[in-house]
């Protein structure tokens, strides 16, 4: 009898391999994960105690909110697709203003009614998938990698424009190092070895970042062993109807950006995506959101410098990330152990960064030369939706003068450019054309 094939997605790695990938997850997403809190914190004037203890609600509600997505919660929770969940970083213009008005209760309130209104309109969302053909996923993911760059550039600098070492020489000459040992790693071994080239740049990178007096390891020292995450430990929410409108709002922005990133990892593992397994991971979404409200912790979408990681490392395996999810859980429990990991220099993720990042956009440009970019109307949505998506990257201060609530979307690059790819392509080629093409895409 034939033996029935396992889609890569769903393979199971040895568990020392899933730990090691898995980590090289964990070390991809961690600046991105702890900086919500941190610029929270600041903005709203907590103090180091309070700092410290949203840094492990968020580590801990990632970890969970990451088993959800990948290994799925009954039928219709979770994609059950190698994606790693984070608070989104869309959202923390909104929660300054909420948590300004009426503290973190207020932003726990408005994100678990706004992460039940994403739960329960999940399935009519999907149905926008109709509008996500080939020309579209392709400029989306394009711009997801475009966008994400200047992170790692940022990073690369030092992480801090403000401090006075910023883009010093030597830190520069430090990101240009990691990137070096990633490439090498990535071209001259194969398999096991050259699937963790990002970690081994990242451990290498830190210990040559030692001597150079970047790497400050006190932290670990000052940092608890063991802390929990009880719910509500602000104290109960407070449900403001104001708070609740804008927290929505910024959901639906956030459901949008969901779907492009879902797309995304569906064509970077060749994995059918269709509506109703969108539907399922926005649900995540959702759902996670709630638990977010509930242990402290922040609204949750697909985390896209993961992404680029899948396409560099070539593991596709779902029980990965999964493993990801777990650690991340351990990382939320152990402040020590998230301490290590925070030592790392940013220089040292930005060496990575631009490699994972780059990765994005290579995938999506990949996606675009399935295009017949014959027909010329192809051609102008990618030059349209690219365009524009980059006005915020190139002019961060371009959209300061227009009103405070719609800055939200107009700053996001992938969410401004990712619909407008929909919506050229909606008006140009017609829905007609766009369920042609989808029915014709052997991934969709």
């Amino acid at each position: 009898m034939k033996q029935e094939m396992i889609h890569p997605v769903d393979e199971k790695p040895s568990l020392v391999k899933m730990l090691i990938y898995g980590f090289q997850h964990v070390l991809a997403m961690y600046a991105g994960a702890v900086a919500v809190p941190l610029v929270l914190a600041s903005a709203i004037h907590l103090d180091k105690e309070q700092l410290i203890y949203l840094i492990n609600a968020d580590l801990f509600t990632c970890g969970i909110a990451t088993l959800i997505q990948t290994l799925g919660l009954g039928p219709k929770i979770g994609s059950k697709l190698p994606i790693v969940q984070g608070c989104t970083f869309g959202a923390v213009t909104t929660m300054i203003m909420i948590g300004g008005a009426h503290g973190l209760r207020g932003i726990y309130g408005s994100a678990m009614v706004a992460g039940l209104v994403t739960f329960v309109i999940s399935t009519y969302f999907s149905k926008m998938l109709r509008f996500f053909p080939p020309v579209v996923t392709g400029s989306v993911i394009t711009i997801m990698g475009i966008s994400l760059l200047p992170v790692a550039v940022m990073w690369a600098g030092g992480g801090n424009p403000a401090a006075p070492e910023y883009c010093n020489p030597s830190l520069i000459f430090l990101a240009a190092i990691v990137l070096a040992i990633v490439l090498f790693f990535y071209r001259c071994f194969t398999g096991f070895w050259s699937n963790i080239a990002v970690l081994l740049g990242l451990i290498s990178g830190t210990f040559i970042a030692i001597p150079l007096g970047v790497t400050d390891f006190s932290s670990v020292g000052q940092s608890a062993f063991f802390g929990v995450t009880t719910p509500f430990a602000f104290g109960w929410p407070i449900f403001d109807p104001a708070s609740i409108f804008a927290m929505t709002i910024v959901m639906l922005v956030t459901m949008a950006e969901t779907t492009g990133d879902v797309m995304a990892v569906g064509e970077i593992v060749d994995k059918p995506i269709n509506e109703k397994l969108l539907a399922k991971a926005l649900r995540a979404d959702g759902f996670s959101t709630i638990l977010g409200g509930i242990f402290n912790a922040f609204p949750y979408t697909a985390f896209a410098q993961n992404i680029g990681l899948i396409s560099l490392t070539g593991v596709r395996s779902r029980f990965v990330v999964a493993m990801a999810g777990c650690l991340l859980m351990i990382l939320g429990l152990f402040p020590k152990m998230a301490a290590v990991v925070a030592s790392i220099p940013n220089s040292v993720l930005g060496g990575a960064g631009i490699a994972m990042f780059g990765m994005v956009a290579a995938s999506g440009i990949k996606t675009l030369s399935k295009v017949d970019f014959d027909d010329s109307y192809n051609m102008m949505v990618v030059a349209i939706s690219i365009g524009v998506a980059l006005i915020p990257v190139a002019m961060p201060t371009f959209y300061n003068k227009f009103p405070e609530w719609s800055q939200l979307i107009l700053n996001s690059g992938i969410t401004v450019g990712s619909v407008m790819a929909v919506v050229l392509n909606a008006i140009l080629n017609g829905a007609e054309k766009n369920t042609t093409e989808i029915a014709q895409k052997e991934y969709l």
